[in-house]
């Protein structure tokens, strides 16, 4: 077995090779200096001739000197000053965290190397360390030992799930390996060959992100130069990571080597309910607006659930009875709110701190607050949309009487050429709970415009579309539904693509109103992003791809189920930690909804649905709610 040591002499050797890479580029740029150099002092020592070929031999050589210093005093300059992209992280202070702080010393003790300089959380799953030297430009610390400036030492930054899923023991034996590596770190010649590497990958971003003219010509030769050094350097800092990496686990075998097998158990089971948290709990808050304020405490229950459902996961949750890790923090709750809206930033975007359109929402709220939002505000988009489908064939309620238009417009004959959007009537709209209707003032701050059924005051019907049938005008209803996707083929399509293309012009606007609020908004007082805001481009890691068609009808149609359930058969909405928002009559969950939905959706099968809805004692007939 190789020792720390070897591990090091490996990873600094391959560290002077990167340094040798940056002193060949030296070289190539005072080159001409040299060539200038000889030819003058050539020409006053009377060797060289001083007319004729020599005397141009000097100017060229001259002229090319100071082109070359002046373009390797570009790059070093853009090189130098480039500040290398850090990871979004919630800084902790000594005095908010003593306890973990004590921790990561007395294992840094363990382990005889440097204890790390600040620690940090990350809203993932995952730990490393991060030099932040070149933001904060501190001088180096001297070395007593080695005689030269030592660097300062990275910075710890610790994935927040771990903090509340582990217990104390595991997060030690976890991080052992991470501290390790903060022996080779503290190497000069490593540290230096790290720097230079962030400084290039640096310069290489700035460059893509010029703009101007006089800006892009310049950086356009810096970044090319650039990417020439990372490239000839790429093999031996790749072999000088892995040196170091074999360094700080050799280095960590002896510490809780038995306890950190466990603990590397717990980081796939972290992540996977993490993820499943994110996506399927996390996400349609984020969609809606509100962003749940203690994700890290959520990730509990996930996992335990996990551990319950999952038979390879049994065991697990026996664990919770020992102090977790977030026990090491002054005040957990401050730490998981900063971490949530962190989480919400990187994994959706919008703003970094609450707000109008953007404010935190408990776990205690979110079944009333998100999912019977969710619902509804879907619901009210199938309506909205099936609003605007023409009839193909035959209406059975053609015969009905027409409902009354309002005092304000005259009728318009069915057959009647269509004149354009209608103007909006001066009465107020009205949505509709059983036989009570509600003012849009009595909805819930910030909800959608509601949408009422295909005989809403003010709308005029195409050319060749049927009159609405009597049931939407007393409020829309599951019925009209079921029976226009199960009557019309075609209906299901068209309304499939037309509810893709509204969801998509609707996330268009709202990631256009959180950019230009992000670009507005003064950076948030108590989230830092490193040494400063992130900038623009959030979210920088997108959780799902684009729902198709097909699934944006499905998600609507069950919305709507869902809503009827809940007005008509006293369902009521609830939480799963796994799979997110989740229907509840008689306080169990129905998770029996989806293969009747799909069955209406795909194949215009209403009778499994229809069957459901009679089990559960739902009244499709019956108008419902809508946001």
């Amino acid at each position: 077995m190789a020792s720390p040591e070897t591990g090091v002499l490996v990873a600094r050797a391959r560290a002077l090779a990167v340094l040798r890479v940056r002193g060949a580029a030296l070289a190539v740029a005072l080159l001409p200096a040299a060539v200038a150099v000889v030819l003058l002092v050539g020409g006053a020592t009377g060797r060289l001739g001083t007319d004729g070929g020599w005397a141009v031999a000097r100017w060229t050589a001259g002229g090319l000197t100071v082109l070359s210093l002046l373009l390797a005093a570009l790059v070093s300059a853009v090189v130098a000053r480039a500040r290398p992209a850090l990871s979004p992280s919630v800084p902790i202070a000594e005095e908010a965290a003593p306890d973990l702080y004590r921790l990561v010393r007395d294992l840094a003790d363990r382990l005889d190397v440097p204890a790390p300089s600040a620690i940090a959380l990350t809203p993932d799953c995952d730990s490393w360390l991060e030099d932040r030297t070149h933001r904060a430009h501190a001088p180096p610390r001297p070395d007593r030992r080695a005689g030269r400036p030592a660097p300062e030492a990275p910075v710890l930054v610790i994935g927040s799930p771990f903090l509340w899923w582990m217990r104390v023991a595991e997060l030690r034996a976890l991080l052992a390996p991470v501290v390790a590596g903060t022996g080779p770190s503290a190497d000069p010649d490593i540290a230096a060959a790290r720097r230079f590497l962030r400084g290039l990958d640096a310069a290489v971003a700035v460059a893509a992100q010029a703009r101007g003219l006089l800006r892009a010509l310049p950086l356009c030769f810096v970044g090319r130069v650039a990417r020439l050094l990372l490239r000839a350097a790429r093999e031996h800092a790749t072999l000088m990571e892995r040196g170091v990496a074999a360094a700080a686990s050799e280095r960590a075998q002896g510490v809780d080597y038995g306890l950190r097998l466990v603990a590397q158990e717990q980081v796939g089971l972290a992540y996977a309910g993490w993820d499943r948290l994110l996506t399927r709990v996390a996400l349609p808050a984020w969609r809606m607006g509100r962003w749940p304020s203690r994700l890290d405490a959520g990730v509990v229950s996930a996992l335990t659930e996990l551990s319950r459902r999952d038979r390879l996961a049994e065991g697990f949750a026996s664990r919770l009875g020992e102090r977790p890790a977030c026990d090491l923090l002054e005040e957990p709750g401050v730490v998981d709110r900063a971490a949530s809206l962190l989480a919400a930033r990187l994994f959706h975007g919008g703003p970094a701190a609450a707000g109008p359109g953007w404010s935190p929402v408990g776990w205690q709220q979110y079944p009333q607050e998100i999912v019977d939002r969710k619902w509804r505000l879907e619901a009210a988009r199938l309506h909205r949309v099936l609003d605007e489908l023409p009839l193909a064939g035959p209406d059975p309620d053609r015969a009905a009487p027409e409902p009354p238009r309002p005092p304000d417009r005259p009728a318009v004959p069915a057959d009647a050429p269509d004149a354009g959007p209608a103007p909006r009537p001066a009465v107020p709209r009205l949505t509709y709970a059983g036989a009570r209707a509600h003012t849009p003032a009595a909805h819930h701050p910030g909800s959608l415009p509601e949408a009422l059924g295909p005989g809403r005051a003010g709308r005029t019907p195409a050319a060749g579309e049927a009159t609405a049938s009597p049931s939407s005008a007393t409020g829309p209803t599951l019925a009209r539904v079921i029976d226009r996707l199960a009557r019309d083929t075609r209906a299901g399509d068209l309304l499939a693509a037309r509810l893709g293309a509204e969801v998509a012009r609707e996330e268009r606007e709202e990631a256009a109103r959180q950019a230009a609020h992000c670009r507005s908004a003064p950076p948030a007082a108590d989230t830092s992003w490193g040494e400063g805001p992130v900038d623009g481009g959030l979210p920088l890691f997108p959780l799902q791809p684009p729902r198709t068609a097909r699934e944006l009808l499905a998600d609507h149609v069950t919305a709507m189920v869902c809503c009827a359930a809940v007005d008509t058969a006293g369902a009521a909405p609830g939480l799963d930690w796994l799979d997110g928002p989740a229907l509840l009559v008689d306080g169990t969950r129905r998770a029996d909804l989806g293969h009747p939905v799909l069955s209406l959706v795909d194949e215009g099968d209403a009778e499994p649905l229809r069957g459901w809805l009679h089990r559960v004692g739902v009244r499709p007939e019956k108008p419902v709610r809508l946001a």
